[in-house]
């Protein structure tokens, strides 16, 4: 569990800031084209890098990989202080691209850790334990906006706010070095995380290229792709175009609040041990599906409402104009709504992250199937973010998104009804005992 919580407060550093910084809709800025445009590069790279990330984490190990990957989301952020000044997108668009490297990497590092260290029965928990943590960084970076903003006028944040993004990245950076490597963590029973395997560049070529041939890899491709897809849409169009700017860093403390309780939650069930796992996993399959519809139908009666955000030229056309948090009446429903949406976040992307758990308990193999999660999930955050860049409709936005969740749904049925009670590759007992002998341990 130690190691599953410090990579946890890695990511609420790096990852965390980020979210809620992108949640604030165009990175903070009035104008979102940039920070589209950057996420779009973001995304591009980090299809590539998510895909190759496992295999890279294998060769170079989980310390520098994420350290490394940690000041990638530093840069990032620091671009928005010259992007204020500057008024030029350019470097901030560099630096997405850039970040979306490391991000591949760190995520591939981070799936392996979260679901092959712990044992079958805790899995729930350890993701739900990460997830927790992780969005305990989204909160923090909710309440740095909406507190140094509270009485701003202006439209975009302060230099200030992305200044301490920034050197809070930069301790999820160096806090990366103190992970410790696979090979040298037990968990709390005395087993053994991993069997010692050598790995090289050409096999992990040549695994990488076997993902796209695995049945359920290719099953789950429409759950990857949709897992981040809604981000672009509840950010912009819905964050970033009906509230204040104080009022969209009050929505991000909530969102990423009720993520630590929509995870907390369903790891109950998850983790349950009174049933089977294909029956646990058809439940919570029943709960991300109609929990789903749910929010797309709340959605589409806040839509019809308005048509577009505010631009330098004129203001939202949301009846009443710009909401602050403190207008209740006004404020109540939009806000719930958008509680929800973390809600929901958390329920998809925790299952997610289970169902792959539950294919094999190889941390090698875990940490390509994470790479390739993150690698097609970041496809479609690529096409998601250009549409919102592009002005295509918010109807037309969120029409999309429902669609999507409506053809990723059968594929993960599919792989939840051929789950078996216990996973492949459960490491020998005799060949953990010897290598527990030839090297120094770590509690998981």
């Amino acid at each position: 569990m130690t190691q599953v919580v410090l990579v946890g407060f890695v990511c609420f550093l790096c990852p965390g800031m980020f979210n809620a910084l992108n949640g604030m809709g165009g990175g903070g800025q009035m104008d979102r084209t940039t920070g589209n445009d950057a996420n779009t590069a973001l995304y591009c790279t980090f299809i590539v890098f998510g895909i190759l990330g496992g295999s890279i984490v294998n060769l170079f190990g989980v310390r520098w990989t994420i350290a490394a990957s940690g000041l990638t989301y530093a840069l990032y952020s620091g671009s928005y202080i010259y992007l204020n000044h500057t008024g030029n997108g350019a470097f901030t668009i560099a630096a997405g691209a850039i970040l979306g490297i490391g991000a591949g990497i760190l995520w591939a590092a981070q799936g392996m850790i979260m679901v092959s260290y712990p044992r079958e029965e805790e899995k729930g928990r350890y993701i739900a334990v990460f997830w927790i943590i992780f969005n305990l960084g989204g909160m923090l970076g909710g309440i740095l906006p909406f507190a140094i903003n509270y009485h701003s006028t202006q439209d975009s944040l302060s230099d200030g706010v992305y200044i301490a993004f920034v050197i809070l990245e930069c301790l999820g950076a160096c806090l990366g070095l103190a992970l410790a490597p696979p090979s040298k963590v037990v968990r709390e029973d005395g087993s053994s995380v991993v069997l010692v395997k050598y790995t090289d560049a050409g096999k992990e070529a040549i695994e990488i290229a076997k993902l796209f041939l695995n049945p359920m890899m290719l099953a789950l491709l429409p759950m990857c792709f949709t897992s981040n897809f809604f981000y672009s849409y509840q950010f912009g169009p819905v964050n970033g175009s009906i509230f204040n700017i104080r009022t969209r860093g009050f929505n991000n403390i909530w969102y990423w609040g009720a993520q630590m309780f929509g995870a907390y939650a369903l790891s109950f069930l998850l983790d349950n041990q009174n049933m089977s796992r294909k029956k646990r996993g058809l439940i919570a399959f029943g709960i991300v599906a109609v929990f789903f519809n749910a929010i797309w139908g709340g959605s589409l009666a806040l839509q019809l409402k308005y048509t577009h955000g505010p631009t330098a030229t004129e203001t939202t056309d949301y009846p009443g104009g710009l909401i602050d948090f403190l207008e209740h009446e006004r404020a109540a429903g939009p806000i719930i709504l958008y509680l929800l949406y973390g809600v929901g976040d958390a329920l998809y992307q925790n299952f997610a992250y289970w169902i792959i758990g539950a294919l094999t308990n190889d941390s090698q193999k875990l940490s390509r199937y994470a790479g390739f999660y993150k690698g097609i999930q970041s496809l479609g955050a690529a096409v998601a973010w250009q549409l919102d860049s592009r002005e295509v409709s918010y109807l037309n936005q969120l029409i999309g998104n429902w669609v999507l969740l409506g053809i990723s749904l059968p594929s993960m049925l599919y792989v939840v009804w051929r789950l078996k009670d216990h996973s492949e590759d459960v490491a020998d007992k005799d060949s953990l005992d010897a290598k527990q002998m030839s090297h120094e341990t770590i509690s998981a």
